[in-house]
């Protein structure tokens, strides 16, 4: 039984290793810049897709500041006009 238990518990561990070794999920996203990330969801059957910004938004308080992420999300796609150029850069669908 002491076996069984062993040999469970080593077969768990390199099932979490191998999964922790596994690069990150990116596809679709690109990371830094001006913006934090910028990532495009799935394309649509009418060529639309939703692209997510993530900027950082100074907020004062008090004598100090501090930098919150900001989430901003939008329609891009054929015949979409981008909300601004920072947005829409890349005007194309972002592939991992």
């Amino acid at each position: 039984m002491k076996r069984g238990i062993v040999g469970g518990l080593a077969a768990l561990l390199t099932a979490g290793g191998l999964i922790a070794a596994a690069p990150p999920a990116g596809a679709g996203c690109l990371y830094g810049g001006p913006v934090l990330s910028k990532c495009d969801g799935p394309i649509q059957p009418d060529g639309t897709w939703q692209r997510c910004v993530a900027a950082p938004q100074l907020v004062p308080h008090g004598a100090s500041s501090y930098l919150v992420p900001e989430r901003r999300c939008d329609v891009m796609g054929p015949d979409q006009r981008p909300p601004d150029l920072g947005f829409a850069d890349p005007p194309t669908h972002i592939d991992g």
